[in-house]
């Protein structure tokens, strides 16, 4: 792999591996724990709107200071301030003082803290690369590095809370953080030459810029159409587990497993393909390949929403994580490779939005419309638009550029 010649990216990928999988346990966990507090569809809904909703509000102006400050050591912050919240959510659970209120205000820290440490992590990824004809691969690195984690850290989730509980998760994630900021200490980063503009004439600058940009522009409104529709499949996911198949937390596990695993197949993919032949070779076709992905999540959720037995579940399961990672790593990608370097941190801060920070706008109207309406209506017509979506951006993808 090209890009783990550099020193600097070897340390950061080692170190976000072990502290990811860390996140994943905790975020399974903490849906876990909502639903066997309350019992409660929609209020797995809540949980996923409130982490995820900081991200829509704030990422974009975080993006500024990702283009003004020291990345290294703004992503030390938001590590540390991570840790803290786990160790608060495995104080709670651990004694049994956790309430779902309780539950949705540290969700919204953590929302708060990501708002600032995703946009700023997928810019800083450009500065640990040696050589530039390498950032494909580092991207494609950084995609395996989430959905690795994202494979092992589920199923790891589902086995520890059915032996040992929800607060078990917390601790693990809370001491996985030590890692990451061990490596980003480690770090020998050069200082980026910043060109000082007030915050507000910054933001706009940013905003004009991404929406000014015919490729940009397109992958951002189809990554955030996608998000709304495709990603919150996951807050349904204890329902199927528990009340449709009639399992438990490792069943459940094993459902976010699937996912992971054909999540962790696509990264490996982009990551080779990455690696092969330099920035604008890498860039040919990739888009075709991202429209295809998108038309094929919609398919396999479908699929999804209308399986009978929990045996087709699972690889239907695993076709969705292929074509969601594709779709969206695809995308990051594609936008990473034409972004000028002084909007870098802007550009992935409204990436974050558009994705991560839509999302819990889909979390809550799923959840809501999955209680009121059922989960297999709810999903199969998530399905549906996914796949008018898909078919929507490779209609534009000749008509924008």
């Amino acid at each position: 792999m090209p890009a783990l010649r550099s020193r600097n990216y070897r340390l950061f990928f080692a170190g976000q591996l072990i502290s990811l999988i860390g996140t994943w346990m905790q975020q399974v966990a903490m849906i876990w724990l909502a639903y066997r507090l309350t019992d409660s569809v929609a209020m797995l809904g809540l949980v996923g709107f409130i982490s995820q909703i900081p991200i829509l509000l704030f990422s974009v102006l975080a993006g500024v200071w990702n283009d003004r400050l020291d990345r290294r050591r703004l992503l030390m912050w938001t590590q540390f301030l991570s840790l803290l919240q786990a160790l608060a959510l495995f104080g709670l659970t651990a004694t049994n003082l956790i309430t779902p209120t309780a539950l949705l205000a540290l969700a919204f820290l953590l929302g708060c803290i990501n708002a600032v440490d995703l946009p700023a992590r997928q810019a800083f990824v450009a500065q640990l690369v040696t050589d530039r004809a390498d950032l494909p691969n580092a991207i494609g690195l950084n995609s395996l590095l989430m959905n690795s984690a994202r494979f092992v850290g589920p199923t790891l989730a589902g086995l520890i809370v059915a032996s040992a509980g929800e607060a078990a998760c917390f601790l693990v994630n809370a001491l996985s953080y030590l890692a990451v900021l061990a490596a980003l200490a480690a770090l020998r980063v050069a200082p980026r030459p910043v060109r000082p503009q007030p915050a507000l004439t910054a933001l706009r600058a940013g905003l004009t810029y991404a929406f000014s940009h015919p490729q940009i522009r397109l992958l951002l409104f189809m990554v955030a159409g996608f998000s709304f529709f495709v990603t919150p499949y996951a807050v349904l996911l204890p329902v199927f587990a528990r009340d449709i198949f009639q399992g438990g937390a490792q069943t459940y596990g094993f459902l976010l497993g699937s996912a992971g695993s054909g999540a962790l197949a696509a990264a490996l993919f982009l990551a080779l393909r990455g690696g092969r032949r330099g920035v604008q070779h890498e860039a040919a076709g990739l888009d075709r390949l991202v429209a295809h992905a998108m038309l094929a999540s919609g398919i396999a959720l479908a699929a999804f929403a209308l399986t009978p037995a929990i045996a087709l579940a699972f690889p239907l399961l695993t076709a969705l994580g292929f074509c969601v990672v594709i779709s969206v790593a695809g995308s990051n990608t594609l936008i990473q490779m034409v972004v000028e370097e002084d909007y870098r941190g802007r550009v992935m801060a409204i990436f974050s939005a558009a994705f991560l920070g839509i999302a819990p706008l889909g979390s809550l109207a799923i959840g809501a419309v999955g209680a009121a309406a059922g989960v297999r209506p709810t999903l199969l017509l998530c399905g549906l638009l996914a796949c008018g979506l898909g078919m929507t951006y490779r209609r534009r993808l000749t008509t924008d550029r």
